[in-house]
């Protein structure tokens, strides 16, 4: 099946264009080659409003299946993206950002101090990934696994998961 996949990099310094997106460009990367949609891409600074202008934009507007963010999701006090989703959200879905979390954290002690969210609004699975570009390739291997069943699921498939 294909879906429809957004992605937003929030980036003071990508959006200034003074750094390059290397995390976005890997999400976009992948997603071209699982043959799926792209509907949008934007990179944003690290803003309360901003972040959630586009996250309402790519699930209400566009309706994308999958909407992936990199970046904001640390604890300094600039980082905004957890909160930001968390405040579309309708439904949590907090095993996803537990288990990147925690099999981040088996390579990397310091993924921990990821506070990325994830949840459903509408139709749409959004996932918060971190800025670092090897922990986003890490996470979205893992999410592989589990995205078609859930982005099905979302989608309205009745049938049974088991």
């Amino acid at each position: 099946m294909i879906f429809s996949v957004a992605i937003v990099t929030i980036s003071d310094k990508g959006a200034a264009g003074i750094r390059e997106d290397q995390s976005g460009k890997i999400i976009y990367t992948l997603i071209e080659k699982l043959a799926w949609n792209i509907v949008g891409y934007e990179i944003v600074p690290d803003e309360t409003e901003k972040i959630q202008k586009q996250i309402f934009r790519f699930c209400d507007m566009k309706q994308a299946q999958l909407l992936l963010t990199t970046g904001g999701t640390g604890p300094s006090p600039k980082d905004m993206t957890p909160e930001a989703t968390a405040s579309l959200i309708e439904r949590p879905m907090p095993g996803i950002s537990e288990m990147l979390r925690m099999e981040g954290y088996r390579k990397n002690p310091m993924a921990i101090l990821s506070r990325g969210v994830s949840g459903i609004r509408g139709k749409t699975l959004i996932i918060n990934l971190p800025g670092n570009p090897k922990a986003v390739e890490e996470g979205l291997m893992l999410l592989l696994q589990i995205l078609p069943h859930a982005l099905e699921k979302i989608a309205g498939d009745e049938t049974d998961c088991g």
